[in-house]
């Protein structure tokens, strides 16, 4: 057999059919959670004579849980990783759908009692776990068996030796689930330009040796790893190799364009238009939808369960001192638009009269007494429930400021307005790790950013739950 023939025969699977693995696992858990439901059923009934209600809730449950995955992303590649990741995902995943099943079982699907049915639901959400984690053990075993078996890895070898390069190689060494192992790297630089982390990685040869190095080491593919103003070096090498069959990929540097601290630049596709997204905001497209509909529900329930708190909150702030319940604010939200915030008074009405805007430090005295426990508690920012059910801010994104306070901070902090790429929110992911009150600002923005760079429905979700416990009473509100 010739040395290409072999090459193609020793192709990958793991590499060339990752896509496809996503898909089965879609498959598996519909199969998984439907069947945990029946399974569930004849165990605790001794029959399969599933009643009309149980088969709508079964029904309702599998697509719950499909649109709750796909939002929450656990079906790309990456987070198909360690057996114990998964197993904590699965669990993430299922308990939340079925916390949502019963929600609206008990709301829209009167007939199927909870009271009596509980114990059979909670059997569901067991064999549910175990049914989709067991899955994805299952699954991710046979990719390794795959690779460690007759399936090796795809052999590649990076080209330019740079800080983009070990970063590359770095991130591949940390996914294995991509079926690649980097042979070695290809440079003109006699010098060697390895991190210290890095120093096993082979040195090759250089790029007039890339045809013979091809088929010494068995290569499928060479990795392009120079920055874009090498342009003609990269075509350098496409022309080298224009007689080889080996596959070619350029590495686009993504961090050359960030545009400060904790920003990147991504990979997309639009329209079937590959673009490098350097500043995007994440809800774009359908994704803006959804988070207004997350928003909208939800703070219409807050409401509702809040109703009697801030009734008694209301009459507190009427009797702690004269003047109206709210204090109205100009505040600086999506797209560098100007909306009035609304929050529990807890000053003295005119309280800034003399001074203008004065940011809150600790131990001053301008809030009464029970302003100041409602800042302490943060129960002066309920009513910004309000402004999220008018479509003016979110439940979760970074914390809006005062016009006048923006106007310095965007030439003092780096990428400080591109906290303004989504819509403020009542709480966020720098409050919740205590960056709030007095604190850095530059930190602060980096948490912003972050959050904004790793928007999904599940990161709101839990940055709601971490502020019940420690974001609403912290040392920094004042």
């Amino acid at each position: 057999m010739r040395a290409n023939d072999e090459h193609v025969a020793k192709r990958p699977f793991v590499k060339e059919y990752l896509p496809t693995v996503p898909v089965i696992l879609r498959l598996l858990d519909v199969v998984a959670l439907s069947g945990a439901a029946w399974l569930a059923y004849y165990l605790w009934h001794g029959n399969l004579s599933l009643d009309i209600q149980y088969r709508t809730t079964i029904i309702l449950a599998t697509l719950i849980a499909i649109i709750f995955f796909e939002f929450t992303e656990i079906y790309r590649p990456k987070r198909i990783s360690t057996a114990a990741g998964q197993v904590w995902l699965m669990l993430q995943a299922t308990t939340a759908t079925m916390l949502v099943l019963i929600v609206i079982v008990k709301h829209w699907i009167p007939e199927f009692s909870l009271d009596s049915n509980f114990p059979l639901l909670a059997l569901w959400w067991l064999i549910s776990f175990l049914s989709v984690a067991g899955s994805r053990i299952v699954v991710l075993f046979a990719l390794r068996r795959l690779r460690h078996g007759g399936s090796r890895k795809g052999r590649i070898a990076i080209v330019g030796m740079s800080d983009m390069a070990v970063s590359t190689v770095r991130r591949i060494e940390h996914s294995p689930w991509a079926g690649i192992t980097v042979v070695g790297y290809v440079d003109d630089r006699a010098a060697p330009r390895l991190s210290r982390e890095l120093n096993a990685l082979r040195y090759l040869g250089t790029v007039k040796d890339l045809p013979a190095i091809v088929q010494r080491e068995n290569l499928e593919q060479i990795w392009v790893c120079y920055p874009l103003k090498d342009a003609a070096k990269t075509q350098e090498v496409i022309d080298i190799l224009r007689h080889e069959t080996v596959g070619i990929r350029l590495v686009i540097d993504c961090h050359s364009f960030a545009t400060g601290p904790g920003t990147t630049a991504f990979l997309n596709n639009v329209a079937g238009i590959p673009t490098l997204d350097i500043s995007v905001s994440p809800l774009d497209g359908i994704n803006h939808y959804v988070k207004e509909l997350e928003d909208r529900i939800l703070a219409l329930i807050a409401l509702i369960l809040l109703a009697p708190l801030m009734v008694c909150i209301a009459i507190g702030v009427k009797l702690s001192s004269p003047g109206p319940v709210f204090y109205r604010q100009e505040r600086v939200g999506w797209n560098n638009r100007k909306f009035i915030m609304l929050k529990f008074r807890s000053m003295p009405v005119n309280a800034e009269a003399k001074t203008g805007p004065v940011w809150a430090k600790p131990n001053e005295k301008r809030a009464t007494p029970f302003g100041a426990f409602l800042r302490k508690t943060s129960l002066d920012e309920l009513p910004q429930l309000i402004n999220v059910l008018k479509g003016e801010m979110s439940l979760v994104g970074p914390r809006p400021e005062r016009p006048a306070f923006v106007e310095v901070f965007k030439e003092q902090i780096p990428n400080y307005m591109k906290k303004h790429m989504v819509k403020a929110g009542i709480t966020g992911w720098a409050q919740v790790n205590g960056w709030r009150g007095d604190t850095d600002l530059h930190t602060r923005i980096q948490y912003d950013l972050y959050y904004i760079q790793n928007w999904s429905v599940w990161f709101d979700l839990v940055i709601a739950v971490k502020t019940l416990f420690k974001g609403m009473v912290n040392k920094n509100a004042y």
